[in-house]
């Protein structure tokens, strides 16, 4: 199902980085900082405040490669590097649909040890 979302040599190498015992820790963490990256993507967007607005594309893009999510990150990425003119409601609202993706994935990985 989700199988795709997560490189599985981005994730072995991450496994072998951190370790198996504590790759859970450290997907927690992104599982729970993510949202509030994302939101804070969108108040940035919103406000119009282009500094914040990449700082905030490049931690998502950044925690995206960390765990092999190289779609999410790479649009992410594309975000970062096109600023306030490429976030479109609609690459927003793209990110935000893959984020949920890497969510599934994420979860699925850890329970499958």
């Amino acid at each position: 199902m989700s199988s795709g979302v997560i490189d599985s040599a981005a994730w072995a190498e991450l496994e072998q980085t951190a370790g198996a015992d504590f790759i859970g820790e450290l997907v927690q963490t992104f599982l729970e900082e993510g949202p509030v990256m994302l939101q804070a993507l969108r108040d940035a967007h919103a406000a119009g405040n282009a500094d914040d607005f990449r700082r905030s594309a490049h931690s998502l893009k950044s925690n995206g490669l960390t765990f092999g999510a190289l779609d999410f990150a790479a649009k992410a990425r594309a975000l970062e590097l096109g600023g306030l003119a490429a976030a479109t409601p609609a690459a927003l609202t793209e990110l935000h649909d893959d984020w949920q993706e890497v969510v599934m994935a994420l979860q699925e990985r850890v329970s499958n040890g």
